[in-house]
């Protein structure tokens, strides 16, 4: 009976180094970087490094800016993904209290969260992910296409289940109130989460991509969608190729 215990728990062990080997091995295949984080824990994908200087001036991505609602079936590329999270929350250059981000903050606060809800991205397994500005590299919460549940909680905006992904921004109130108290999540939070929008704007603007803010939605459902349990959501913006 003991030799036949020793026996189950090798073949278990076997079994399991077969297991992540071939994880390890498919890996590169399906666009995915695996650390040994990401093992135990959760998938981690690392972005290509963003570009700090493009070909379109600052000054034509604000005069051609605007609000794009229909966008063509096209995949989105990983490097235009990488450089829209970048523009909206990535490292930039360090500040008095350290690295900063991409957008300003009061106290340097920075209570909001960027998740990326993709579903037509190139290299990319659809699901929802968390931007981690510090490594810049996305964590899969939630995988598979969540573009229709969204819509729905997005009031049925068509543009929402037509984009090959969305952002979604959220916003971890207590981190501004215990600072500032209301004036935090009444004041402070909402200049944060409009630099970062129009980041995102002016971004897929120079990518000739389109956007659009959507604030008409149903928090709870938005909240249900994307797997949040102490942040709000306070926008949604869909992310494709404009259909002119």
């Amino acid at each position: 009976m003991k030799k036949k215990g020793v026996l189950l728990v090798v073949l278990a062990g076997l079994t399991l180094a077969v297991l992540l080997s071939a994880k390890q091995f498919f890996a590169p295949f399906c666009g995915i970087t695996l650390t040994a984080k990401s093992i135990s824990e959760s998938v981690i994908l690392q972005l290509p490094a963003p570009q700090y200087k493009g070909a379109v001036s600052v000054e034509e991505a604000i005069f051609k800016r605007k609000s794009a609602r229909s966008y063509k079936p096209d995949a989105l590329t990983l490097d235009e993904i990488s450089q829209i999270l970048w523009a909206a929350a990535g490292k930039t250059i360090d500040g008095v209290s350290g690295p900063t981000r991409a957008y300003p903050s009061a106290g340097a606060i920075y209570p909001l969260s960027v998740y990326l809800v993709a579903a037509e991205v190139e290299g990319m397994v659809p699901g929802i992910y968390l931007y981690e500005w510090q490594t810049h590299t996305l964590r899969l919460m939630r995988e598979g296409d969540s573009r229709q549940q969204l819509t729905q909680a997005c009031l049925g905006q068509a543009m929402v289940a037509q984009a090959p992904a969305s952002i979604v921004i959220a916003a971890d109130y207590p981190r501004a109130t215990r600072r500032y108290g209301p004036r935090g999540e009444t004041r402070y939070v909402p200049m944060d989460v409009g630099a970062v929008g129009q980041n995102v704007h002016l971004q897929a603007e120079a990518l000739d991509l389109g956007t659009v803010i959507i604030g008409a939605f149903r928090d709870e459902a938005v909240k249900e969608v994307i797997g949040l349990k102490d942040e709000e959501p306070l926008y949604v913006m869909p992310l494709g190729r404009v259909l002119r």
